[in-house]
Order: structure tokens, then C-alpha cells, then sequence
């Protein structure tokens, strides 16, 4: 499939990563543009004007339409191309692959983000000051979601049924993430997960 959109995006941020791999799972080109974080290019006025709020991913239509915040992203590609299906086939399906999301979204990614903005990499960017107790005790809410991934996953392939969603590609990523630069990989105890994570990350789409 062939496209005239631009992604901006940033190799290492998770939220970006989460559109390239729906776009490499059904077979989008998007036309990716560099935005440099750590020169802070995603808060310049040219920038700012694509997404107000500063922040990356963006997709940008051929006709100048500009779509921030990475799943209404994912939901425009899903609209534009249906198959694979990624966020629910019918209205139950849709429910339970929305509401799982949201926990991750909202249980898991932000406190990983938490642990990561009270961490010792941005604190060397001198962007905040850190809170050492916030960073605590989101490290160990981020824990104790994990072993309630490994749980669920001990009954069933995915994280939201019985076959790949939306919600195993962001709960990869954030994994991924915190893994690699908040110091929060899952313990090697937790089997379920680890095998889950395999089958996500081994697919043609993440490997891409």
C-alpha cells in the first residue's frame, strides 16, 4: 500500500513506535520525517503548530491535516485499512479490546512514564526535578502489573483474547521501553509474559 502521509517521528519513543508497527502490520508507506527529541525539536513554533501540545507521534495527510496522539493515529490507518484487524471485529470484541487497552494505557504505560520522568536519564537533561518517592512507587505499580500480565497470560495467548490486538503491541512496547531506559525489565520468573512477549516481538511487523 502505497501513501503520501509523513509520520513524525523519533526513533526511540515509544508512542511513535506503536504507529510503525501498525502501519508495517497492514502494509502502509508512510513517508517518516525525523523529529529530534533530545534537541527538543518536537516544542518549536514550527512544530507546535502541527500538534499544539508538542509532542510526537503526528500524521500528517496529503492535504495538510495534521493528527496527533498515537492511537487516534492507529484508529485513522485502521479506518483507512481494516485488514489485519487490530481493534476489535465486532461490538463485543471492540469492548473488551478497548477496555484492556485502557488499563495498560492507564495502569501500566503511565506509570512506567512516571518511573522514567523521576529517573536518573531525564534528570540529566535538567528538564525536572526528581521526586524519588513518586519514582518508588510507581517502579513497584509497574511490578505488580507485571505479575498480573504473567497471571492473565498463564489462561490465554493475548492479553485481550485469543488472538493479537492493539493491546499486545502497545504492552510490548512499553515493556520494550522500560526494559531498555527505566531500568524496569520483568523478572525472568515471569514465564507467561516472557513467552507472550516472544510471540508479539517476533512478528514480521515488529521485526520491520
Amino acid at each position: 500500500m502505497t501513501s503520501k502521509m509523513k509520520l513524525y517521528d523519533f526513533p526511540n519513543a515509544p508512542n511513535p513506535r506503536r504507529v510503525r508497527v501498525v502501519a508495517a502490520e497492514k502494509a502502509i508507506e508512510l513517508d517518516y520525517v525525523t523529529v529530534d527529541m533530545t534537541k527538543r525539536e518536537h516544542k518549536t513554533p514550527e512544530f507546535m503548530q502541527k500538534n499544539p501540545s508538542g509532542k510526537i507521534p503526528v500524521l500528517e495527510l496529503e492535504d495538510g491535516t495534521c493528527i496527533g496522539e498515537s492511537i487516534a493515529i492507529c484508529r485513522y490507518l485502521e479506518s483507512l485499512y481494516p485488514t489485519p484487524n487490530l481493534f476489535g471485529e465486532n461490538a463485543r470484541e471492540t469492548a473488551l479490546i478497548e477496555m484492556v487497552h485502557r488499563q495498560i494505557e492507564l495502569e501500566l504505560m503511565s506509570q512506567i512514564g512516571t518511573s522514567w520522568v523521576n529517573g536518573p536519564i531525564v534528570a540529566k537533561m535538567g528538564l525536572v526535578q526528581p521526586i524519588e518517592a513518586a519514582k518508588q512507587r510507581s517502579d513497584g505499580l509497574t511490578r505488580g502489573y507485571y505479575r498480573r500480565m504473567n497471571d492473565e497470560l498463564a489462561e490465554r495467548d493475548y492479553l485481550a483474547g485469543d488472538r493479537y490486538s492493539m493491546v499486545d503491541i502497545t504492552a510490548a512496547i512499553a515493556v520494550d521501553f522500560a526494559s531498555a531506559l527505566v531500568g524496569l525489565k520483568p523478572d525472568a520468573e515471569l514465564t507467561n509474559l516472557w513467552a507472550w512477549h516472544e510471540r508479539v516481538t517476533s512478528r514480521a511487523g515488529f521485526v520491520a
